[in-house]
Formats: C-alpha cells, structure tokens, sequence
C-alpha cells in the first residue's frame, strides 16, 4: 500500500511539473506570435511608407537594371541625391513616364567626356564599374558641360542606348533637369531577386561623397524575423501538446503497472 502511495505521490508530481512547462510554453507561444506580428506588420508598413516599387521598360541601364525588372526605391528629398545615385524621377520634357537614370553630375560640376575612354568631372577621371565591360563611357562624347546649380546630370548604365541629358544637350539647363524632379533612389532590384545596389565608389572622391544605403535590409530582416517568430510560435502549441499527451500516455501505463 505504501509503495502504491509513492508511486502515485511521484506521478502526480511529475504530471504537475509537466502541466507547468505546457502552461509556460504556451504563454512563450503566444508572446513569440505577437511579437511576430507585429515585426512582421511593423516591416511591412515600414517599408511600404519608404519604399515604392517601379517596373524599367527599357534597358537603358543595362546592365544594372534589364529591361522590366522591377526595383524597390526609398522616397527622398531631391537635395539628398549624391552622385553615382540611381534615381526615379519625372521630367516633362523627357516624358510623361517617371524614368529611371544615374545622376553622374550636380550643381556646379563639369561633366565631359572622354579621357582615355573614361568620363571626367571637375575634370578628375571616375571609375564606373557598373558600365558594359570593354565599353566607353560615351559613344558619341560629351562637350564639357557646367551643371546649373540646383539641377542634376543624368546618363543611363548602357550609353548607346539611352536617351538621357546627352540627348538634351541643346535644351534648357543644358541636358539637366531639377532636384525637384527627383521622387525616389533605387535601393535594390526586387525582381529577379538580384539584390541591393552597389554604391559606386568612383564618385566618393569628390565633394559630397556618395550616399549611403536606405534601411532596407533592415526592413526585410523585420519582416523575415516576424514570419519565422510567428511560424515558430504557432507551431509550438501543436508540437508541445503532441509530446505532452505521449508524456502522460507512458506514466499511465507505468501507474498502471505498480
């Protein structure tokens, strides 16, 4: 009678203990979903107020970004652009479509071309790595050309075939166009999924340097994050109540046995 006692003592210990961790697991469940909500949520809305999502018709900046691929781009002021940028912006003069173009110059630079097959600003050399390998950075060259202030030179990845201010030349602000015109800086190329952006380091020489990356790693590991939280969590339950109904099974059958 005794040793009966014992052993029922222990198995309603051990069923205790048990039944705690299950209550504490769920409530780490259930604290693993809602954070997971609202990173996965928060990562979403974050993105959708900075990013904004552009299709590039033609491949004028080839080979960075082929015809009809998608790109995310962070909205910005047109005073935050630096040279090197990959920039969305809308020009009436160049059409009614928002286009999608390198700016190479800003306020106050000389812009020419070429020297030993190479642009030049202020007339300094730039590397630009982004361009078709074994190609010149102009085709027909560019006369040396000052960059109105406030205003923004602009040329596509893939010179023979853009129609960028090289094909302004003769207009008004000789071939720029404003700051103002400027709606959002390309980040990264969202479909096929080829990644961020390199910023090119050819323009950091130069007064201003170049820009910085936007948040949107940082915005994609919040939503990646929150859907593996809320994953994890959800399936917890699930898992938890599958050992734990196996777990009292077995000490049944024990009990039963003594």
């Amino acid at each position: 009678m005794s040793t009966t006692r014992s052993t029922e003592d222990r198995t309603g210990r051990t069923a205790g203990t048990h039944e705690g961790h299950g209550r504490l697991g769920r409530i780490l469940s259930g604290a693993a979903v809602a954070l997971g909500c609202v990173l996965f949520l928060g990562g979403f809305a974050w993105g959708a107020l900075l990013y904004q999502p552009y299709a590039v018709p033609t491949g004028s900046m080839a080979p960075t970004i082929g015809a009809g691929e998608r790109v995310l781009a962070q909205r910005i002021d047109g005073a935050d652009v630096r040279r090197g940028d990959v920039v969305v912006f809308n020009e009436a003069e160049w059409g009614d479509l928002p286009m999608v173009k390198r700016v190479v110059g800003v306020g106050g630079d000389e812009v020419a071309c070429c020297t030993g097959g190479r642009l030049t600003v202020n007339g300094e050399p730039v590397d630009e790595p982004y361009l078709p390998s074994g190609t010149s950075a102009s085709v027909a060259g560019i006369p040396r050309t000052t960059v109105p202030e406030g205003r923004l030179f602009l040329l596509g990845d893939e010179r023979a075939g853009s129609l960028d201010s090289t094909a302004h030349l003769q207009e008004a602000g000789q071939g720029s166009v404003s700051r103002d015109a400027v709606v959002a800086r390309v980040d990264a190329v969202a479909w096929p999924m080829e990644g961020m952006l390199d910023r090119p380091a050819g323009f950091a020489a130069l007064p201003g340097g170049i820009s910085e990356p936007g948040p949107l790693k940082a915005v994609v590991a919040a939503v990646a994050g929150g859907a593996v939280l809320i994953l994890g969590g959800a399936a917890w339950g699930p898992v938890a109540g599958r050992f734990g109904h196996a777990a009292r099974a077995r000490r049944t059958g024990q009990a039963r046995g003594v």
